[in-house]
């Protein structure tokens, strides 16, 4: 296990290497005139800001959960080494978003400035600073992974199904904190973003982003909190739990088969995830594109890179499984191919359902000739439509994995190795995270550009630049949302298996009857399926209450202090600011806690069996109510942008207000709610593998 562990943790250390180089290559760019560095300013501060207050509370709340954990580890029913790994995991979670906000408010004005050369230039090094941030999740996951492997085998001599058991642990935490940055983030960048849309753009007719909205640079500053640092916790939790669940199910399975060792089951996850970033690495130094801003040229500058990625990957898989596994098992390669292939049709089909380079949502553009409402139905209708492929694609995935992997294995194994080959196609979907999470935080960065072209008054063509790179980067921010909602279907169905063993090994005499006749069962999946919509209940409510707070005060300082319209006053940005962190602060904890508390509740009530169904109803509400809001979201932004660069009326026409609210309500679908649900579905097994003892225990029915 030793060499397996070294190989992981180099593979950690090499993506934070190359994660510093292109830190270094960003930062040595030229931040630009006295201006665009004050508002460059104005942005980093607010986001430290806002992230020294969330992380205060975030302290509180895991100060409380290890005490929880602490009194239950007294109690017998978890080892001590859990409320240390829940942590961990939370802390590894929250610093990858931290450096990756940290890069992302030091390259906007920066990636503004190289727009005034050419977009290539532009290009390089928001992509540079989105490289950090996908470099900083891989490297820190699998740096997180290898010391507690370290540390569990080594130090204190575990057997490797206790390994395993702490490992799923600091899961929990990572996804908690993924959920805090995720919606306290998503709540202060989508109040933001309607208020400057709503009063700035459609009240009184002025840009997004224009130096004299009062909740412009809360708005850039909401990008940096959202979509850089919740992202980045969320990209964490995902590609972590991904490892830990195959590496946990890799020991199940192999565990009465004496060919082959467990230790390279538990291994062949981890080397997975090294090989994918020297992939990502290659695929990484591939993009770069010429001076059109043509989406589909940017398209394919991209797509050089995560293909070549993914091509790797798909060679370099074989002789891991055939060398560590033997050829008896290759349907395990199969199963990475198929998670690997279906991570890339994902990403396509998001990309055709979001893109305005395709029909769907130059259709919804079209339809903001006849007013907003049907704008907004349209949005609706294009998004429950895309649900299909996904669900399609991720069951042909399913079915593929688990049976190709049982070929050749003992009748009594096949299950168990079935469940493994869904895990390691999570693995594989995930497997090129390094890049593909670069190309979804480059977003944020060209976003940011714009706004800071925008308020400085650059050239037109300079804002044109930016643009095109921002309208990439919805698209493939909504393909990044694809894989993460994705490989989250594939994990947590994962963890549903390991909640399952987990159970049985604590009460090997424990009868689960998991079939939909039992009525506990049955109770659990109605539990399950209700809880994504809850959830994204509360945070659309959140959104609404903050942004009605931030719609009011733009329309007071537009009202009551004179000379902002004329240029000749300054907005009060500040208050914008304060009134979003207030707010997401105050919001973000009610969420949270519903993933905590359900679970455990439900297993006290239902007993194990209905928690499964939870974890089943969950899983299946939860994917596609996912895909629903985050592509229905994706595509009205696009749209907007569709057509204030010419098309359907143009920048200023009644074409482009409808657009604008179809935005504003696509918003807290696509940034929030939306991309929020595939950490909840996750916590819940996470939540329900860490107290299955108490469940066991204690419960009425079941």
């Amino acid at each position: 296990m030793n060499s397996f562990i070294v190989f992981s943790a180099l593979g950690s250390v090499l993506a934070l290497v190359f994660a510093v180089l292109m830190g270094k290559r960003a930062l040595s760019a030229d931040e630009g005139t006295d201006q665009m560095r004050k508002i460059a300013s104005f942005i980093r501060d607010g986001a430290n800001a806002y992230l020294r207050r969330q992380y205060s509370v975030v302290i509180a709340f895991f100060g409380i959960m290890f005490v929880i954990l602490c009194v239950m580890a007294a109690f017998g029913y978890l080892t001590w080494f859990v409320p240390f790994a829940f942590v961990t995991g939370g802390f590894f979670s929250g610093f990858s978003g931290f450096i990756g906000m940290k890069i992302a408010t030091a390259s906007n004005a920066r990636t503004a400035n190289a727009c005034r050369t050419g977009l290539n230039a532009g290009l390089r090094i928001a992509f540079s600073a989105g490289t950090v941030m996908g470099f900083t999740v891989v490297g820190l996951g699998l740096l997180d992974v290898s010391v507690w492997c370290i540390l569990l085998k080594y130090v204190f001599k575990l057997p490797l199904e206790d390994i395993t058991a702490a490992m799923l642990t600091f899961g929990m935490g990572a996804s908690s904190m993924a959920l805090f940055a995720r919606v306290g983030g998503g709540i202060f960048t989508k109040a933001a973003d309607v208020g400057a849309d709503l009063v700035g753009k459609v009240e009184a007719g002025i840009p997004e982003d224009d130096a004299r909205n009062p909740a412009a640079i809360a708005d850039n500053v909401g990008d940096n909190v959202g979509d850089v640092a919740g992202m980045g916790a969320d990209l964490y939790e995902s590609y972590v739990g991904s490892l830990i669940s195959a590496c946990s199910l890799g020991v199940i399975a192999f565990n009465h088969i004496a060919a082959v060792d467990r230790l390279y089951a538990f291994a062949v996850p981890l080397l997975l995830a090294a090989i994918g970033v020297v992939a990502s690495i290659i695929g990484s130094l591939l993009v770069r594109t010429g001076e059109s801003t043509e989406q589909m040229s940017l398209l394919k500058a991209l797509r050089r890179g995560t293909n070549t990625a993914a091509i790797l990957i798909a060679v370099a898989a074989l002789p891991l499984v055939w060398l560590l596994l033997g050829k008896d098992h290759l349907g395990l390669y199969a199963a990475i191919l198929a998670g690997l292939i279906s991570g890339v049709l994902i990403g396509r089909f998001t990309e055709y359902y979001t893109s305005d380079t395709y029909r769907p949502t130059k259709h919804l553009a079209e339809s903001s000739e006849t007013g907003t409402a049907t704008l907004v139905i349209d949005g609706i209708s294009l998004g429950m439509k895309s649900t299909i492929l996904p669900v399609v694609v991720v069951g042909i995935c399913i079915l593929i994995s688990y049976y190709v992997s049982g070929i050749g294995a003992p009748a009594d194994a096949r299950n168990a190795i079935g469940l493994y080959g869904i895990a390691l196609a999570a693995v594989g979907m995930l497997s090129t995270l390094g890049i593909t999470l670069a190309t979804d935080a480059y977003g944020p960065v060209a976003d940011n550009a714009g706004g800071i072209a925008e308020m400085s008054g650059l050239p037109e063509e300079v804002r044109n630049r930016t643009d095109a790179l921002d309208s990439l980067g919805n698209t493939t921010a909504a393909t990044g949302k694809g894989f993460a909602i994705g490989s989250a279907a594939l994990t947590a169905l994962a963890l549903i298996a390991n909640y399952v063993e987990k159970v049985q090994s604590i009460d090997p005499n424990t009868a689960l009857d998991m079939s939909i006749m039992n009525p506990v069962v049955l109770v659990g999946v109605f539990i399950g399926a209700c809880l994504p919509y809850v959830f994204a209940s509360i945070t659309m409510g959140a959104i609404g209450r903050a942004a009605h707070s931030v719609v009011l005060e733009v329309r007071r300082q537009f009202r009551e202090i004179p000379g902002i319209m004329e240029g000749t006053a300054d907005a009060e940005f500040a208050r914008c600011v304060d009134i979003c962190t207030k707010s997401s602060l105050k919001e973000m904890v009610a969420p949270t806690l519903i993933a905590i508390v359900v679970p455990v509740v439900t297993g006290v009530v239902l007993g194990p069996c209905g928690v499964i169904g939870m974890l089943c109803g969950a899983t299946a509400s939860g994917f596609l109510l996912a895909v629903f809001m985050s592509n229905s979201g994706g595509s009205w932004d696009n749209a907007k942008k569709y057509i204030e660069v010419g098309h359907c009326g143009g920048k200023g026409s009644d074409n482009d207000k409808a657009a604008i609210v179809g935005d504003t309500i696509g918003d807290p679908f696509k940034d929030t709610s939306g991309p929020s649900i595939n950490i909840l579905i996750k916590l819940l097994s996470m939540v329900s593998i860490v107290f299955a003892a108490l469940v066991v225990n204690f419960h009425l029915f079941g």
